[in-house]
């Protein structure tokens, strides 16, 4: 390697002047290369040395890569060339509407093109001046992308939260492609769209699903294709519109009555069947109203046992709360303070599968004859909590503090301390 003036004057511009690797022989022709380094100071010339070098070996490298017959691998390494070379990847008709200053500087990178115009490298001048297409983005292929595209909505998840936000996105992409197919986003039509409505009409009718189901599919297939669309810059006009159902009431959750709860699901021996993190959480539940996922996400320091008042803390210590009004803190008493004690740790069996957790328990309870209805879940112990808090007439503001819900007017105050909560819910305790 040398660095010199290609006419070997004194004075003048510096070039790197080297022999081409062998690696590079079959996209670089030239045996050795000049490369400008644009100065004529022999010590700032030094400083720009390696990287220029480099850069030219990156350019060389992203050729190698463009010598494919995948379209996804020769417009990534176009790409890959012209950041090489200084430049930003732009399609064709957006190169043609730069102002002539820059039009003139990627017609002056594109090796060749200065000393015979007629037969520059082609592969450059693709990249340079966007000849190389872009190829067509499948839906399975932009859902790959989104979860890039969308990271920021992923900040402070847990690994159960992010698998449990992925995973509906993951449904609704599956489902669209076995109705439609995995077509080119920029091939959907109106009439796809709509095909994909049928079916989940068809669906609601014969399963007895609410309008709700259905525009979670909607919703989070739009979002991806919306979100890709945007990001890419892609200037696609997708025809997701007015598809959605008209929105039904989500089907209620029965409670679990007293009676239920104090002779089937706390009769001695009833749960020993269950493991005992699951069966633990099922009981703190009763006396609690929290969530499974709340309860499962538990640890040493949200769980205070040795407070005056026993309680827990539901805080996003590693996961997100599910809204901000569910941050909160829940007084222990009877049978779910006796669970706690026996977890002073937690469940880390469930931190970070909460699904399964329920999964778990609403089989377990309906092999065993301890569901009241086909309509109970794991769920109906938090509304069961909810409808013993209510006839003990404890005032809603409290309620909806307990158990995680947003009020309906302004919060005004602390609310109740953790004494008077506990002497609250002595009433409801079992």
């Amino acid at each position: 390697m040398a660095i010199k003036t290609r006419d070997g004057s004194v004075k003048g511009t510096l070039h790197l002047y080297r022999r081409v690797p062998k690696r590079y022989a079959s996209v670089e022709p030239r045996k050795f290369v000049w490369i400008s380094l644009h100065t004529d100071s022999p010590s700032v010339a030094k400083t720009k040395e390696a990287a220029t070098w480099e850069q030219m070996v990156a350019a060389w490298e992203a050729k190698l890569a463009g010598d494919s017959t995948d379209a996804q691998e020769r417009f990534a390494a176009a790409r890959d060339l012209a950041e090489a070379r200084g430049f930003r990847y732009m399609r064709a008709e957006q190169v043609a509407k730069l102002p002539l200053e820059e039009l003139r500087d990627r017609f002056a990178a594109v090796t060749g093109f200065k000393d015979s115009p007629e037969t520059p490298d082609m592969r450059e001048a693709a990249a340079l001046l966007g000849a190389e297409k872009a190829p067509p983005l499948s839906v399975s292929a932009a859902l790959e992308l989104y979860w890039t595209l969308a990271k920021d909505k992923t900040l402070g998840k847990s690994e159960d939260q992010l698998r449990r936000w992925k995973n509906p996105r993951v449904k609704a992409v599956k489902n669209f492609i076995a109705v439609v197919g995995d077509k080119a986003i920029h091939d959907i039509t109106g009439d796809d769209m709509l095909d994909f409505r049928n079916w989940w009409m068809e669906r609601l009718e014969e399963e007895d699903l609410t309008p709700n189901s259905a525009n979670k599919d909607l919703i989070h297939l739009g979002d991806v294709l919306k979100t890709v669309n945007r990001m890419k810059r892609l200037g696609l006009v997708l025809p997701l519109s007015d598809l959605s159902f008209k929105e039904g009431d989500a089907k209620k959750r029965p409670p679990f009555s007293v009676k239920w709860i104090k002779e089937k699901l706390l009769a001695p021996g009833a749960l020993d069947g269950l493991n005992p993190e699951a069966r633990a959480i099922l009981i703190a539940m009763v006396n609690t109203g929290c969530r499974p996922s709340e309860l499962a996400a538990l640890t040493v320091n949200t769980i205070k046992l040795n407070h005056n008042v026993p309680h827990i803390s539901i805080e996003p210590e590693g996961r997100q709360v599910k809204t901000k009004h569910a941050r909160r803190i829940v007084p222990l008493l009877g049978v779910s303070l006796e669970a706690l004690r026996a977890f002073p740790e937690g469940f880390p069996r469930y931190r970070d599968s909460s699904a399964s957790l329920s999964a778990t328990v609403n089989k377990f309870l309906r092999e065993n004859g301890l569901m009241e209805s086909d309509d109970h879940t794991l769920y109906s112990l938090r509304h069961s909590f909810e409808d013993r808090m209510l006839a003990a007439g404890i005032d809603d503001r409290i309620r909806r503090d307990i158990l995680g819900h947003r009020l309906s007017r302004e919060r005004y105050g602390d609310g109740a301390t953790l004494e008077h909560m506990q002497q609250l819910l002595q009433a409801t305790a079992l």
